[in-house]
């Protein structure tokens, strides 16, 4: 029998020879995965002695890696911004540079949930995810939300997709962290079709990769539904749909967040002064200093 150290050591040097980016860390994982354990488990105790069973599972799911499936499929399931989310092929991985997005939703979801109730727009501070996928932006916010005592009638949260098999997702994902009360998922093109409805906070992850940059994308990607990263020809077209709609979605004083690539700030910036002449925009970096999010935001008068 081998131990712990030594079959994921063997993982380890069949993904680096594979090319994959983060060799040690995906076999700690998948080794987890067969093992039943999370990862600290594997770490804590790497003379632990693994059984055949296990070593011909774990050869599997490393082989499936090596032919470029992503990991957060093949553990089915995905980290993110503190919340563990379902994953699978039925919708786009969430990514860290995200967490950025949910962070500035949640602070200016909290500055006007401090405002007098007298004097908000609205009874309740009404958002959107446009794009939801997985759910992990709509479904981090209100877990976020609650852990501040927010209480969910202060708030109404939808999430829209066009792909039902995402929205799908979704709700499974709300369903296992209890958001219930918190979450509605509609099947609508960007924002829901409800007349005379605006919304106070847009929020967006929508697809910014141009067209004739998929094909060198990594190749995990090919895993994941290519309409949830085709942008178009400049990356920017479902992007620019969704400015067009907010003179009509978007209440006075309303923000839009929208995650956009780390090459598009000055394109974004443009599109923005185009499209949305007189109103606020700017462009917000992530940790890394790379544009990473347009801020958009109505006059109030």
């Amino acid at each position: 029998m081998v131990t712990t150290r030594e079959i994921v050591g063997q993982g380890i040097e069949r993904l680096r020879s594979a090319g994959v980016d983060t060799p040690r860390l995906d076999a700690e994982l998948l080794f987890a995965l067969v093992a039943g354990v999370d990862r600290t488990g594997i770490l804590a105790h790497p003379d632990a002695l693994v059984g055949d069973g296990q070593i011909e599972a774990f050869k599997a799911v490393v082989g499936r890696r090596v032919d470029g499936e992503p990991v957060a499929y093949i553990r089915g399931m995905k980290e993110f911004h503190g919340v563990a989310l379902t994953g699978d092929r039925r919708a786009l991985i969430p990514r860290p540079e995200t967490e950025h997005l949910v962070d500035a939703a949640v602070a200016e979801a909290m500055r006007r949930l401090t405002v007098d109730p007298r004097t908000r727009p609205a009874a309740r501070v009404r958002i959107v995810d446009v794009g939801t996928g997985s759910g992990a932006i709509a479904i981090a916010l209100a877990v976020a939300l609650r852990a501040r005592h927010v209480p969910p009638d202060e708030v109404t949260v939808v999430a829209t997709d066009t792909a039902a098999e995402a929205l799908e997702l979704a709700r499974e994902n709300a369903v296992g962290h209890g958001l219930g009360d918190w979450l509605s998922f509609v099947g609508a093109d960007l924002l829901p079709d409800r007349e005379g409805c605006v919304w106070d906070l847009v929020l967006a992850n929508l697809p910014y990769v141009r067209s004739g940059d998929m094909a060198g994308l990594p190749r995990p990607t090919a895993f994941e539904p290519p309409a949830a990263l085709d942008g178009g020809p400049d990356g920017l077209a479902i992007i620019g749909r969704l400015l067009d709609r907010l003179p009509a979605g978007l209440a006075p004083g309303g923000i839009a967040l929208l995650e956009i690539g780390a090459d598009q700030g000055q394109p974004m910036s443009t599109l923005l002064a185009e499209r949305l002449p007189g109103w606020d925009g700017r462009i917000e970096t992530d940790l890394a200093g790379l544009p990473r999010l347009a801020v958009v935001e109505r006059p109030s008068a």
